[in-house]
């Protein structure tokens, strides 16, 4: 599992280097943009396509290979493998069929995005990318309402103004950092409330870039004082299953599913 760089091609580690130089072979999710890297060090090894769309058959393939004695280097477009890519199906099959699994660890986006971008980073929540569409990406947000952690996701320049205006509806005017073409030429932070970031971007021609987004913890901790059962039944009434209901509430609140349920059945 060798992580490479988010940008800047200096930012890999003597270490990936040889391994990618000595491997069997790498498995990458585009071979093109893993030749530039390669050829920038000149590497030249066998590479294989491993990417979202053929994830299941080429995860058989390279699992064949690894039992047959191959040494196998999984890498992603950019930064550390399986974190927002593909990966996970390959890497617990080979654990479950006794194979090494060895870590080379580097650049992260959205860790290098929370390093640089002063909000609290004791503890935060890393969710990947947002859901595409408006009211699950605006249901996901509600239900990460309550939590005391920063915020973390990662989003396409195309659906920012969006994700920014779901963010004031749902979490608020609170702080928000974006990071946007991490250790490239045009590397910005973008610091402000949903509305101000919005009003910045949007007097932008074109967006470009993808973004991490930080979303500060709200300001109180004060527990929600509405009723579970009013809780529960407001989820419903918007269109939530009833277990999918008391699924979020227990989220929301730091209780098991389980204890949600009883609560209510005493009440």
């Amino acid at each position: 599992m060798v992580a490479t760089p988010i940008g800047n091609l200096e930012d890999i580690s003597p270490r990936a280097l040889r391994i990618l130089g000595e491997v069997d072979l790498i498995a990458c999710e585009d071979t093109r943009h893993t030749r530039k890297l390669l050829d920038r060090y000149a590497i030249s090894r066998p590479m294989v396509s491993y990417h979202e769309h053929n994830e299941q058959p080429r995860a058989t393939e390279l699992l064949a290979d690894l039992q047959a004695g191959k040494n196998i280097a999984l890498v992603s477009d950019a930064g550390t493998p399986l974190i927002a890519d593909p990966g996970y199906r390959l890497v617990e099959q080979a654990r479950l069929q006794g194979l090494a699994v060895i870590p080379v660890p580097g650049a992260c986006a959205f860790i290098a995005a929370l390093s640089a971008s002063g909000l609290p980073t004791d503890s935060f929540l890393f969710h990947g990318f947002l859901p595409v569409k408006q009211g699950q990406r605006r249901k996901l947000l509600t239900e990460l309402k309550a939590l005391p952690s920063t915020l973390v996701f990662y989003e396409a320049p195309h659906r920012i103004l969006e994700t920014l205006e779901d963010i004031a509806s749902t979490l608020g005017e609170r702080h928000v950092v974006l990071a946007r073409e991490l250790t490239k030429i045009h590397e910005e932070f973008l610091r402000g409330t949903p509305g101000e970031l919005q009003s910045v971007l949007g007097e932008r021609a074109s967006i470009k870039g993808e973004f991490t987004v930080m979303v500060a913890r709200g300001e109180s901790s004060e527990p929600d004082p509405t009723p579970l059962d009013a809780a529960v039944q407001k989820l419903i009434e918007s269109g939530v299953p009833r277990m999918e209901a008391l699924k979020t509430v227990a989220r929301q609140r730091g209780l098991s599913k389980r204890d949600v349920y009883k609560k209510l059945h005493e009440r």
